[in-house]
């Protein structure tokens, strides 16, 4: 009960029990001293008055005179405790008695010594004479009134120091306030804190003393506990700022999958507010094809549960609307030891859309929308190898058009790009329906025919190669017709790789446009022109590696003039491959290869760089050069770049220009006429001089001739190998040495094999000869200066 009050009450509690207390042992003392003090006195009184009594009744036991010895008993008639008085004789007789006794004495005295019965008190007191006892002496007294006599007395006292104690707590009771109303306030505020959470609050501080140190350091620990609250509120609130707003959907699972939280940015993206989610099951809000994903996911967190597991799935929001997430979920266990699972959902719904539109662009012609050549090369890949496990039989088509770049330079790119997503429409509608069909590149398409024998792939392919032919299209006011060239190989458990397949279809291609174009053409193994092909198709990769790797070499073959006159040395640039045994290989081998595959201006480039870079290292060579001819294909007479290659090549190596002579076929020139003429006259700006190659192997040569400002004429060689048998090829000769002269341009004879066409050149006044009976080519460095 007392724990219960307030420190007022206990201490006035603590003071009235003390004073009464303090009473009751007062009272205690009080009543056992006075009755231990009055027994004393009595017993020492009454012992002095009996021994009185005795030594007075000696002569009347003596004399046997009782009435003496009333006598002697009357001096006790005023002591009114003293209820009986008697004498008795040597026998133990009683011989006198006190007059007023209230009680009457013993016949016969048989006790002998004094003792109390309560407050009774018996004194025997023996009556001697010469040493002989005489007789005895018998008092009773009764001590109550004696007792309560005292007692009246202890009640004063008592009573008086009730009052007393009143008058004290009465004059102290004020004073404990100044104890309690500190520690009652310092309670409240305690009390007013722990309810109202506000820990801004102060105690009130009543002086310096204890209590005062004590509402100090209270005060104190408030603003400890202040501090830190805001630090843990700060640290709270930023908590669920970041709970609440990370860019992540947060979800707390029960091992049910029942969904104990989740942060707000998560119930947003669900379009869904916390409260509608929470106790819902997390599969609610998951695709039903995926619900077995997140079952699995929970499953591998319980089997490891120090480790995280990740799983793309699909949610489902309020509106129907799918999202995906990349869902992180481990297995946590709580104070509780209650296992539950966390999970953290990423939307990836943005990236997984751009990783499918990179995929389908990865997969897919932009132009077009079909297929494209990596995924089409695909394709073919898993169909081999699924024709050599259930030895089905396929077909693969390679489709060139014909004339488009017709179209494309009439109309420009933006016509033959709308005529070729057109004909992929019109592909696209008219294969079988499980065949794909992709854009291989430029104005090439294949085709690969699932489950399908050569008569109903030849029978396809003739189907659209007439779709083809009949597809009219009107660009402006123009329109157009185009053809396509087909070539077709069959796909069996004996057939190659994939890459040899399409080699293959490529070659039964060109040799489909070879024979006249708009045809399709079937793959035979035998077949001697596509062999060919192949072969050419071989080199391509050969002379990749030959231009990573500087697999060339270069070699120079002298051209002299016909006369004897020394004007240096003068030669022209062959190029070699060397393969990995070290063979030298012509470049009649691999430049049809190089010129029908687009690689001729990249080994144009090498020649340039490395021959440039070797007349660099070799000044006194350089010196005595006169001039030295380099081929340039047809490829490098229409890249725009080109020009500015052999700028920088001519600064970086530091060769003179006018000691550069670039070599051009006829037939090369003449194909795009404006643009040769506009390359040479550059070069030749910068000081180099131009040779026209193979010149008279053209149809117009002469008409053409005045349009290009070259320095040389490059006679053919097969007018100059037969100029000795055949009047013809001499007359060829002579005319085209004589109009070259008339038109400024020096010439030179090429295939000069022997002395007698050397000797017949001079007669016709040829200024240059080439060939074998002058000398063969030989690498650079054995070219005597």
């Amino acid at each position: 009960m007392l724990q219960h009050m307030s420190i007022k009450w206990k201490l006035l509690t603590i003071l009235i029990f003390s004073n009464v207390l303090s009473l009751l042992l007062a009272l205690i003392f009080l009543l056992v001293n006075s009755v231990s003090e009055m027994k004393q006195t009595a017993m020492s009184d009454l012992n002095a008055m009996a021994d009185l009594i005795a030594n007075r009744s000696t002569a009347s036991l003596s004399f046997d005179d009782s009435s003496v010895a009333k006598e002697n008993l009357a001096v006790l008639n005023d002591m009114r405790e003293v209820k009986t008085a008697c004498i008795f004789n040597q026998e133990k007789l009683l011989f006198a008695q006190l007059g007023r006794q209230i009680t009457h004495c013993p016949d016969e005295l048989t006790f002998f010594s004094s003792y109390f019965d309560g407050f009774l008190l018996h004194i025997v007191r023996k009556i001697v004479l010469d040493n002989e006892e005489i007789g005895s002496v018998y008092l009773k007294a009764d001590l109550t009134d004696v007792f309560w006599d005292k007692l009246q007395f202890i009640a004063l006292i008592l009573t008086f120091l009730f009052f007393s104690s009143l008058i004290t707590f009465s004059l102290t009771a004020p004073m404990l306030n100044t104890v309690s109303v500190p520690i009652t306030r310092l309670v409240q505020t305690a009390r007013k804190v722990s309810r109202q959470k506000n820990y801004s609050l102060r105690a009130q501080k009543f002086g310096d003393d204890d209590l005062g140190v004590l509402v100090d350091a209270f005060n104190k620990m408030l603003e400890t506990v202040e501090q830190q609250n805001k630090a843990l509120v700060n640290v709270k609130n930023n908590y669920l700022t970041l709970y609440d707003n990370n860019p992540t959907m947060v979800f707390y699972l029960n091992m049910e999958g029942m969904i104990l939280s989740v942060n707000r940015f998560g119930a947003r993206q669900l379009d869904q507010t916390v409260e509608n989610i929470q106790g819902r099951s997390i599969y609610d809000f998951t695709h039903p094809e995926d619900g077995n994903l997140t079952q699995a996911l929970f499953d591998l967190c319980q089997l490891n549960p120090h480790k995280v597991y990740k799983q793309e799935l699909r949610n489902i929001c309020r509106d129907g609307r799918v999202i995906w997430v990349r869902a992180s979920a481990r297995l946590l266990v709580n104070e509780q030891a209650q296992y539950n699972f966390l999970l953290v959902c990423e939307d990836v719904t943005e990236t997984k859309r751009l990783a499918e539109k990179i995929e389908y662009q990865a997969s897919h012609d932009a132009l077009t929308g079909l297929v494209n050549r990596r995924e089409f090369d695909a394709y073919v890949l898993k169909i081999v190898e699924q024709s050599q496990q259930d030895h089905s039989r396929h077909a693969l088509c390679y489709l060139d058009l014909d004339q488009f770049k017709v179209i494309n330079d009439t109309c420009g790119h933006m016509a033959g790009d709308e005529l070729l997503r057109q004909l992929g429409d019109v592909l696209r509608h008219n294969i079988r329906q499980n065949d794909i069909l992709a854009r291989l590149g430029g104005d090439e398409f294949g085709v690969l025919m699932y489950n399908c024998s050569l008569e109903q792939a030849l029978k396809v392919s003739e189907e659209l190669r007439n779709v083809v032919r009949d597809f009219q299209f009107g660009w402006e006011d123009r329109s157009f017709s185009v053809g396509v060239s087909i070539g077709v190989t069959l796909i069996s458990p004996t057939s190659g790789n994939a890459v040899e397949l399409l080699k293959e279809a490529d070659a039964a291609c060109y040799a489909a446009k070879e024979k006249g174009r708009n045809r399709v053409h079937l793959y035979m193994p035998d077949d001697e022109e596509m062999a060919s092909r192949q072969g050419e198709m071989q080199w391509v990769e050969k002379l990749q590696r030959g231009l990573e790797e500087d697999s060339f070499c270069l070699f120079g073959q002298l051209i002299v003039p016909v006369t004897e006159d020394d004007e240096g040395v003068h030669f022209e640039t062959l190029v070699r491959y060397k393969d990995k045994q070290g063979n030298t290989i012509p470049p009649g081998a691999f430049l049809p290869a190089a010129e029908r595959y687009n690689m001729a201006s990249a080994l144009d480039r090498w020649v340039i760089k490395n021959l440039l870079s070797w007349l660099s290292k070799h000044p006194k060579r350089l010196e005595k050069l006169s001039l030295c001819s380099i081929n340039l294909s047809g490829l490098s007479l229409s890249d725009e770049s080109m020009l500015d290659f052999i700028d920088e090549q001519f600064e970086i190596w530091n060769v003179p220009t006018h000691k550069i002579c670039f070599e051009i076929t006829e037939t090369a020139a003449i194909s795009n006429l404006s643009y040769a003429r506009q390359f040479i006259e550059s070069l030749r700006d910068r000081g180099c001089y131009f040779s026209l190659d193979d010149f008279g192997s053209g149809l117009s040569s002469f008409a053409y001739l005045k349009n290009l400002p070259v320095d040389f004429l490059k006679i053919d060689g097969l007018f100059v190998k037969d100029i000795l048998e055949d009047k013809v090829d001499r007359a060829m000769v002579e005319s085209i040495n004589s109009v070259g002269h008339v038109m400024g341009k020096q010439t030179i004879a090429e295939f000069v094999e022997n002395e007698a066409i050397l000797q017949q050149l001079k007669d016709l006044e040829v200024d240059y000869a080439q060939g074998y009976g002058i000398a063969k080519p030989v690498p650079l460095d054995e070219i005597k200066f």
